[in-house]
């Protein structure tokens, strides 16, 4: 059997630097949550899910990721919001756990088949020409986009599960700069069309400590990347947890500003309140 250490140094040749152990960190924190737990049937704060009902959902999601690292075709959803709800819903009614230490194994489980599958994926591809771009539920992302979409939604429903228990959550500026591959990919897949309507502007978006996006609105069609436009016309400072709990729909924008969490200016700096109205997160 491989040691832990080596496995991880060898996921590393698939991932970025830290995604592998950011993955089995959080999965673990989330495990570390639920164990112990003997009523899940405790309401989640701001979601209609129970607590057995959020972690059922984040045991299938993590199978789902595990299951499109290894080249296995999964249908869940077309990309919009309304449909990924549909498809979450018709899958927690298929699946009838809701018993908190056995899901919060099969999270673990399948955070680490992700890692496994990741690896021998990146080992396949080195090894051909052809090699296909993992279709997932909100569009085709490579290996690091796929694991930064399995990080974000693992931190967005542990922060959750974490606030249903009264438990510190796992989200750290660490954690929240891997998940900025998968925001850049994202965002333009879940932009709000009415909210975005004529909407012309650029934004860089900043975290405390320098890590960022660009996000620039032409006439409500919108293009996403990891570098800042030139002459931004808002410039978005924000604590890094605060910013990923803004993008994960958990957080308010002005809220986020009025305690200081967030900071603008440029020449429309009034624009930085509305910036996370223009997307609906999934």
């Amino acid at each position: 059997m491989e040691s832990t250490s080596g496995q991880a140094q060898d996921v590393r040749g698939a991932l970025p630097e830290g995604l592998d152990d950011a993955i089995r960190g959080t999965a673990e924190d989330i495990a570390a949550l639920l164990r112990g737990v003997a009523d899940t049937g405790t309401a989640v704060p701001g979601s209609q899910w129970s607590l057995g009902e959020a972690a059922a959902h984040l045991a299938q999601a993590n199978e789902l990721m595990a299951d499109i690292a290894a080249g296995r075709a999964r249908s869940h959803g077309d990309g919009t919001p309304q449909s990924l709800a549909a498809a979450n819903e018709q899958a927690l009614a298929a699946f009838d756990e809701r018993r908190a230490d056995p899901l919060a194994e099969m999270i673990v489980t399948q955070a680490d088949a992700f890692l496994k599958a990741a690896e021998g994926a990146d080992e396949a591809a080195g090894r051909r020409t052809d090699a296909a771009t993992p279709a997932t539920p909100l569009g085709p992302m490579d290996l690091a986009e796929l694991g930064s979409y399995l990080l974000t939604h693992m931190l967005g429903h542990g922060y959750d599960l974490a606030r249903a228990l009264g438990r510190p959550h796992m989200i750290d500026r660490a954690r929240v700069e891997l998940t900025l591959p998968f925001l850049v990919t994202a965002m333009p897949r879940v932009v709000d069309p009415a909210a975005a309507a004529g909407h012309t502007a650029r934004y860089a978006v900043r975290l405390w400590g320098g890590a960022g996006i660009g996000v620039t609105f032409t006439d409500g069609e919108v293009a996403v990347g990891p570098q800042a436009p030139d002459r931004p016309d808002c410039t978005i400072l924000t604590e890094p947890v605060t910013f990923l709990l803004m993008a994960l729909g958990r957080c308010a924008p002005w809220g986020a500003i009025a305690r200081g969490r967030a900071l603008a200016w440029g020449r429309k700096p009034w624009l930085a309140p509305r910036f996370p109205t223009l997307f609906v997160a999934p």
